[in-house]
């Protein structure tokens, strides 16, 4: 019983918390970011346009939705985590520890992206939406705790 009654309040210190808030905050940045992740493999990958080799195209596309994400996340839902008149290079170490943390993410991204496509026969931009959906939580997770953490 002691044991229940420890992992609800830590449940419920996290629901009152502003994880939760950022949280949902990350998740509307990160749609914003599958929008100009979907916009740039579109450009480059699709046979109308440029044609590019589809992972070739992701990397590019996923590195492009990263940095937005990154800016994003840094001016809004991380806000209260650093300080407006940061230095240059406070920002930029944050900005590698975000790229490093999410990288991981792009590369699972890009491996579920290929499971999905390619092994399971899956429609390529169905198949980038559910790999995008499936790493969010890695990338919100290791972010808030090692990137903005209080």
């Amino acid at each position: 019983m002691a044991n229940r009654t420890y992992y609800c309040s830590k449940v419920s210190a996290f629901y009152q918390s502003n994880r939760i808030r950022q949280f949902i905050m990350f998740c509307l940045v990160g749609g914003s970011g599958v929008i100009v992740d979907m916009l740039i493999l579109f450009l480059l990958a699709d046979p109308h346009t440029l044609g590019w080799n589809v992972t070739v195209a992701k990397l590019v596309a996923a590195e492009t939705a990263l940095a937005s994400n990154f800016v994003l996340n840094n001016i809004w839902t991380f806000r209260g985590s650093s300080h407006s008149q940061e230095k240059l290079k406070a920002v930029l170490r944050r900005f590698m520890l975000f790229n490093l943390i999410c990288g991981i993410g792009i590369l699972l991204n890009v491996g579920l992206l290929s499971l999905l496509y390619r092994y399971c026969g899956l429609n390529l931009y169905v198949s980038n939406f559910l790999s995008i959906l499936m790493v969010t939580v890695w990338n919100f997770s290791m972010n808030a705790k090692f990137n903005w953490n209080h």
